[in-house]
C-alpha cells in the first residue's frame, strides 16, 4: 500500500467514526432553516439541493430545489417553493429581522451536495475540495466515476482517486460540453404525423 492509499484509508476511518453523512445540503442558521421546510417542499415533490445564508446587512436566503420526478425547474416550480417557504419561516422565524429569500434550480453546473449526485453524475467533470490535505492537495478536478460505498471515486489526470464523501467540502461539475449536451432539450418528434 502506498503512501496515498495510507492517508486516504486514515481519513476514511476518521470520518467513519463521525456519524454517516449522506448530504451536505446546508450549515449554520441555514441548517435550521432546512430542517423547518424540509418536510413541506418534499412532501411537493421537490429535493432540497442546497440552502445558503449568506450577508450581514441585508441577509439572503438561498433555496435551490430540484424536481424529484427529474423534470426541469420552471419559474411556477420556484414559486411554489418560494410561497411554501415564506409561509413556514414566517411561523417559525429562524432568521431575526428582514431578508431576502431567493429560490432556485441548481443550474447545469450544480452543486454536488449528496452522496447520491455522485453516483447519479457519473460520467462528468466535477470539481471537489476536501476538508484536510490529501498528500498536500485539497482541490481535485476529474471525470467521476461514482461510488464506492461512502467513498467518491475521481479519474484525475494523475490517475484515480478515491476521496471519503464525508471528507469532501465543496463540489460541483463543471461546464462541459457534455454537460451542455446531456441537458439540452431533446427536439421535438413527429411521432403519429406525417
Amino acid at each position: 500500500m502506498d503512501d496515498r492509499e495510507t492517508k486516504v484509508r486514515q481519513l476514511a476511518e476518521a470520518c467513519e467514526k463521525a456519524a454517516p453523512v449522506l448530504a451536505k445540503t446546508s450549515e449554520g442558521r441555514a441548517a435550521d432553516v432546512e430542517r423547518s421546510i424540509a418536510p413541506a417542499i418534499e412532501a411537493m415533490g421537490y429535493d432540497i439541493v442546497r440552502v445558503v445564508l449568506s450577508g450581514r446587512r441585508r441577509p439572503r436566503l438561498q433555496i435551490m430545489a430540484e424536481r424529484k420526478d427529474g423534470a426541469g425547474m420552471v419559474v411556477d416550480d420556484c414559486v411554489a417553493v418560494s410561497r411554501a417557504a415564506s409561509a413556514i419561516l414566517d411561523v417559525e422565524d429562524p432568521i431575526s429581522g428582514p431578508y431576502e429569500l431567493e429560490v432556485s434550480s441548481p443550474g447545469i453546473d450544480r452543486p454536488l451536495t449528496r452522496l447520491a449526485d455522485f453516483e447519479r453524475f457519473a460520467g462528468f467533470e466535477a470539481k471537489l475540495e476536501t476538508a484536510l490535505p490529501l498528500d498536500g492537495q485539497r482541490r481535485w478536478k476529474g471525470c467521476l466515476l461514482g461510488l464506492d460505498g461512502e467513498t467518491v471515486r475521481l479519474q484525475t489526470k494523475t490517475g484515480e482517486v478515491a476521496l471519503p464523501f464525508a471528507a469532501i467540502e465543496k463540489a460541483k461539475l463543471v461546464l462541459t460540453d457534455k454537460l451542455l449536451a446531456a441537458n439540452s432539450p431533446r427536439p421535438a418528434t413527429n411521432e403519429g404525423t406525417e
